[in-house]
């Protein structure tokens, strides 16, 4: 009689042992041994998914399955720490580093600084505007500069049209 009774992943034994081998299919070997052929580090990437999948205990997984799962569960982890930090409403039109500032405990540093934060804000403001008469002034003077250039070939064509050894002879 063994003393120990369990299987190497821990479970009882009931008779039905669980392989940890990792099956390869066809395509993810061919696909490997193409990645090593034409630039390696494709198949050492295919390699190292594939170490992955027997660690994280998915052996019959498909390997494109065991990608895809892992890549949303990380995209999904990724949203919850953006929106844990505030960083979900940087893809909107303005940028916003931060929700707002924490209080220290210092009530006359926390009100000199929501004035500063304030006022840099105004500066910022009157800094997108400024931005935005400066690109309709420059659109302005384009067009200005388009209508006198087009005036000028217009007068132009006209003035060789009108003369009398350019006209055509019917």
């Amino acid at each position: 009689m063994s003393v120990y009774q369990g299987t190497i992943d821990g479970s009882a034994d009931t008779g039905e042992r669980r392989s940890r081998r990792v099956r390869w299919r066809g395509v993810e070997l061919f696909a490997m041994i193409l990645g090593f052929i034409v630039f390696w580090p494709v198949g050492l990437a295919i390699l190292f998914l594939k170490i992955w999948q027997k660690r994280e205990g998915r052996p019959d997984q498909d390997l494109v399955e065991f990608v895809q799962e892992r890549g949303s569960e990380m995209r999904g982890r990724c949203a919850a720490k953006r929106a844990r930090w505030g960083a979900a409403e940087w893809g909107a039109s303005e940028w916003k580093p931060f929700s707002g500032p924490r209080p220290t405990g210092n009530s006359a540093f926390d009100d000199w600084r929501s004035a500063e934060l304030a006022r840099l804000e105004e500066e910022r403001q009157k800094l997108v505007q400024a931005e935005r008469d400066f690109a309709e002034h420059l659109d302005r003077l384009r067009r200005a500069r388009d209508r006198e250039e087009f005036e000028r070939f217009m007068n132009e064509r006209n003035a060789q049209q009108g003369s009398p050894d350019q006209r055509p002879q019917a």
